[in-house]
């Protein structure tokens, strides 16, 4: 059973105003204009949160490089987030200066980021490089920030993850929290005045992406990012793109936060877990059409592949390998057959079910990959770096995060976090849905929906809007899809009847004429161009 907490204090709202109005004091946004007329100028070096002394150090570097005529590397990372990151600002240099070169790790045998496994093939590859630039990573890389400083190189560090107790030696750092990768990526790219206003806004696509697949806060700068990102996605010019979002069934023009990060992002995330990430880079930065579409369908193999890849690894866990009882915070899974490429979604699969911080890890000989995913409330990078001594390497977010561990003592890390779980308060293990306000059906039309939609892009950090309407009639019950797996309704309420879906809950026990409250989001659903309004129910409780 969920938790439902209603957030909203007021009762017997009744107009479209009242609504917005709440809306808009819920989120503690003052400056509505602002909020609603948003500038694309706004999106700037100033209030990101990075360093204007960094960024200049860094754009000083850059310079030097290029008068000099050195070889620059772009150090990338295999996400989604990495692979933008790096295409922006590669394409921004390359513009002015040839002599630059995008580098992506491999996942499996050089591990992440600016690894001394990375370093070295770099410098077997590029034996003449003097600068490295990190996008997306590098951070906490202290040591291998000076492994490189002892080979007479210089480095720039962007990144966006939290920085450990000692900051790496570097020529610059351009880091803030505040943005994605791709996002710290397109402020430097900007800075560098190396292309047009027009060009380096057309990035925005790139930082878009990162942004949503990174699942990084919709709010400040990353909104402005995903609300003018959308516009170009929407209508890009990148035949990569174009291609996979043709075989990924999208209609390019309704391209929203959810193709982004259920379908587009998936996509591009494969070849990084099952191959290499190369290939994603590739592809969005190709303007050979011929290359896309094989580049395209590439990593829609690639996807099916890791998804029956996860599926294989959920079904193991789920049979034999969860440590997971009432007596345990936490879940906890280890094992040969997991892909060091998969574990972090097999977290996320852990946590979506259980309900609890979830860890998985690809079992090696002597080191061991895992990766984190957390609930509201528990940061997870502060969880694992409480039990350090028992770890080698962790690095991430307050929701995810990565780490190696030496074989030997994974039963001992999982032994020493579940010793740690025992902090984390009792009530942060309730599933919660958060209610915005109660309306009534009589005020769910078309023009609520149109105004809601000012308060968008919606995703992590500025969720969609969510309503609470009671004792709603139920006139109307089908179950469809796959295995009858959703339900359909038609709602009644003081005789305003409006469609309703609740996706995955088929087996929920209702019929025609019940009676219940329903928790819900208000959509539009498109089909051969016709509009017809609908709820998407949330949870669903018969009274």
């Amino acid at each position: 059973m969920k938790k439902w907490k209603v957030l909203s204090s007021l009762r017997n709202i009744t107009s479209e105003k009242s609504v917005i109005d709440e809306l808009f004091n819920l989120r503690k946004i003052s400056d509505r204009k602002k909020y609603l007329e948003p500038r694309i100028e706004d999106i700037r070096l100033e209030g990101s949160g990075i360093d204007t002394k960094e960024v200049k150090k860094a754009v000083k570097r850059v310079n030097e490089a290029i008068q000099k005529g050195e070889k620059i590397i772009i150090l990338g990372d295999y996400d989604v987030d990495g692979i933008c990151a790096s295409a922006i600002l590669w394409e921004t240099i390359y513009s002015k200066y040839k002599n630059i070169f995008p580098y992506i790790p491999d996942r499996f045998t050089q591990g992440y980021g600016i690894s001394k496994k990375s370093i070295d093939s770099i410098f077997e590859k590029y034996p003449d490089v003097k600068l490295i630039i990190t996008v997306d990573n590098g951070i906490v890389a202290a040591d291998s920030a000076d492994y490189v400083a002892e080979k007479g190189v210089d480095l720039i560090i962007t990144d966006h993850h939290l920085g450990g107790e000692v900051l790496p030696k570097a020529s610059a750092i351009v880091h803030t929290t505040d943005l994605c990768g791709a996002g710290v990526s397109w402020i430097l790219a900007r800075e560098l005045n190396f292309i047009s206003e027009d060009e380096i806004n057309k990035k925005l696509e790139l930082a878009c992406l990162a942004t949503i697949a990174d699942l990084v806060p919709l709010t400040g700068l990353n909104r402005l990012v995903v609300k003018f990102g959308l516009n170009y996605l929407r209508n890009t010019k990148r035949v990569g793109l174009s291609e996979l979002i043709q075989i990924s069934g999208i209609d390019k023009k309704n391209i929203g936060t959810y193709q982004i990060g259920h379908m587009i992002g998936p996509r591009l995330n494969a070849s990084g877990r099952v191959g290499h990430a190369i290939e994603s880079l590739r592809l969005i930065c190709t303007n050979d059409k011929n290359y896309a579409q094989n580049a395209a369908l590439l990593l829609e193999n690639t996807n099916k592949i890791r998804q029956k890849m996860v599926l294989d690894s959920m079904q193991h866990a789920d049979l034999s390998m969860i440590t997971d009882d009432n007596s345990t915070k936490i879940v906890a899974v280890y094992h040969e057959s997991y892909s060091e490429g998969i574990v972090g979604l097999l977290a996320s699969r852990l946590v979506e079910k259980n309900y609890k911080p979830s860890f998985a890890i690809s079992v090696k000989s002597e080191i061991s990959k895992g990766s984190a995913r957390s609930i509201s409330g528990v940061n997870i990078v502060e969880m694992l770096r409480s039990v350090s001594t028992k770890l080698l390497e962790v690095g991430g977010h307050p929701m995810a995060a990565g780490f190696s561990v030496k074989t030997e003592k994974i039963e001992e890390l999982i032994e020493a976090l579940s010793n740690e779980s025992e902090k984390i308060p009792d009530h942060a293990f309730e599933r919660e849905i958060k209610i915005d306000m109660e309306i009534p059906l009589s005020i769910v039309t078309e023009s609520l929906f149109e105004k809601i939609q000012g308060l968008s892009p919606f995703g992590m950090g500025n969720p969609e809007p969510v309503f609470l309407a009671r004792n709603v009639k139920i006139i109307s019950t089908n179950r469809i899809g796959k295995d009858s797996s959703h339900l359909k309704l038609i709602l009644d309420s003081g005789g305003k009847k409006i469609e309703a879906i609740g996706f995955g809950m088929g087996d929920l026990e209702v019929e025609k004429n019940d009676k219940g409250d329903v928790v819900f989001t208000i959509d539009v659903n498109i089909w051969r161009e016709r509009k017809t309004l609908q709820l998407k129910i949330k949870d669903l409780k018969k009274i």
